[in-house]
């Protein structure tokens, strides 16, 4: 694509200003000291000795500058001809140089960050073949077995299918989390907006998981009693998939005799915040950035023992994000942690009392 120069003859006439002084005043002395010092000639000569100089010099401008500096936008526009802008260029220094500054820090930039997303991507690859690779070798590991010769055993072949069965559930587990979070990503998931009690739905959630956390004698509470429902409107079963997740992260990584305590607040006039609160080892703050990232174990050997897919978190701050609300995390390292999430307040209709009105 040919670009629209724009000449700049800034240089040309300073330069025949300054060498049109110069000659005038030589040739004023000559001509003073001869005695024959005429005006007009003098004008006229200084007019002459001007164009001639602006010409002579701008065509020297044009080949060995003008021409220069088109090849460097060329070699430009070779490496990316969408960050050249629609205007015509110019042949002047210091705006070619503005020009090439600002070309190479946009480069820097998108270097760095392309960088960084490859370091991202081999990251997770890594970790998807890690992932993966666990069960699928476990798996393959007893079907090897039985195929040699230890399916003739009833017990043993019915122990190792249920172990290969578990391998391949959480095969499962983790291929169902990756295409939910791809869709959530994308936005291909449809949100089923509805009405529901916050409350009820957190006491759900610790129902489901009080014998889980009693193993550790985790205690699920409430920060208070709450006697009045609280109505949000959101998409209730992602909801209950988000404060499931908090909540077994808090038992996982609570420690013995702990608690998991919620809490549910109004923010601002139509939105409510819920607050998810342990006691347990807490968060380094080198961890926090990352931690909604795809994959991201804050304990890289010991968290694989407890289970899941690495995507929980994840899946909860996009789920939170296609709300269009906002999560939060607060930690000290070896004192706790707190996620905390916004949803949308449903507003109060107020009931008017027909009884009272007697006519």
């Amino acid at each position: 694509m040919a670009e629209n120069f724009k000449k700049s003859y800034r240089f040309a006439y300073l330069s025949s200003l300054y060498i049109t002084i110069l000659l005038t005043l030589v040739l004023s002395v000559f001509l003073y000291t001869q005695a024959l010092l005429n005006l007009l000639f003098v004008a006229g000569f200084v007019l002459l000795c001007y164009v001639l100089c602006f010409i002579v010099i701008q065509y020297r401008v044009e080949r060995f500058i003008y021409r220069r500096v088109r090849k460097i936008y060329d070699d430009i526009e070779m490496l990316d001809v969408n960050t050249i802008e629609d205007i015509p260029v110019t042949t002047d220094m210091r705006t070619l140089i503005k020009e090439v500054e600002k070309f190479a820090q946009q480069r820097k930039t998108e270097i760095e960050t392309l960088k960084v997303r490859e370091d991202y991507r081999k990251e997770f690859m890594g970790n998807v073949s890690h992932e993966l690779k666990t069960p699928l070798f476990t798996v393959q590991g007893y079907i090897l077995t039985l195929l040699d010769g230890a399916m003739n055993d009833p017990v043993i072949l019915d122990k190792y299918l249920n172990r290969a069965n578990k391998g391949v559930e959480r095969l499962i587990y983790i291929v169902n989390d990756l295409d939910m979070i791809t869709k959530l990503e994308v936005g291909d998931l449809n949100l089923n907006y509805t009405n529901f009690d916050i409350v009820e739905l957190v006491q759900s959630v610790f129902d489901l998981f009080e014998m889980k956390a009693s193993k550790k004698n985790i205690a699920l509470t409430f920060d208070m009693k709450y006697t009045d429902p609280i109505l949000v409107r959101a998409d209730k079963e992602r909801i209950q998939q988000v404060l499931s997740n908090l909540i077994v992260n808090s038992i996982k990584y609570g420690k013995e005799d702990g608690t998991t305590e919620v809490s549910i607040e109004d923010l601002i006039q139509n939105k409510t915040i819920i607050r998810v609160t342990d006691n347990g080892e807490g968060i380094a703050q080198a961890h926090i950035p990352r931690l909604f990232e795809r994959f991201y174990r804050v304990d890289k050997s010991g968290s694989r023992k407890e289970g899941g897919s690495g995507l929980g978190l994840a899946i909860v701050k996009h789920i939170i994000e296609a709300h269009h609300e906002r999560i939060y995390i607060e930690s000290d390292y070896r004192v706790g942690s707190e996620f905390s999430f916004t949803l949308e307040k449903v507003k109060k209709i107020p009931i008017v009392d027909v009884s009272a009105k007697t006519t």
